[in-house]
């Protein structure tokens, strides 16, 4: 049960933070190799723009899990706790639907890129791997959002405190 409690807390995080290393590291050697020893690395800049593409797609999760969302907080804020709770029950409800709908296309999106057998160009990675982030990042949303449109419901229903911090 720690090991679930822990990757509730800190998958996303891990995940972001090793993509945000491997970028660093790789881009670094990269520039020592051209100005240091006049010599650029092939597939560099390609790993680099999968890992980023991976970490966009998954930071969508981890904001949902955060709270780090667009809104009006102003707006947001003339109305009372519960009405607050009730408007983000709305919006969670709207979320889900979309990243739900986004699904079958993003499973879609993976089938066609398996059939077609294309591989990345510099690197040789198979392109449906690069293209499964939409997938997995569309269900991680999906759970995070149940996540907080459970959180929501409990508040709004009275069966839970009302959370004051962050969204």
């Amino acid at each position: 049960m720690k090991i679930v409690k822990w990757l509730d807390n800190y998958f996303e995080e891990v995940i972001l933070v090793a993509l945000l290393i491997g970028m660093m590291i790789i881009m670094g050697i990269q520039v020592t190799a051209r100005y240091a020893f006049s010599y650029s690395l092939t597939w560099s800049e390609e790993i680099t723009r999968y890992m980023f593409i991976w970490s966009g797609f998954l930071s969508i999760s981890f904001c949902i899990k955060k709270g780090a969302s667009i809104k009006i907080e102003q707006f947001v804020g003339l109305f009372s706790p519960r009405t607050r709770s009730a408007l983000r029950l709305v919006s969670y409800t709207v979320e889900i639907i979309l990243f739900t709908y986004m699904i079958p296309f993003a499973w879609h999106y993976i089938q066609n890129a398996v059939a077609s057998h294309q591989v990345s160009p510099a690197v040789g990675i198979p392109m449906y791997l690069m293209q499964s982030s939409t997938l997995i990042s569309f269900c991680l949303a999906d759970f995070r959002l149940v996540q907080k449109w459970i959180q929501r419901f409990l508040e709004v229903t009275g069966k839970r405190e009302i959370e004051v911090k962050g969204e």
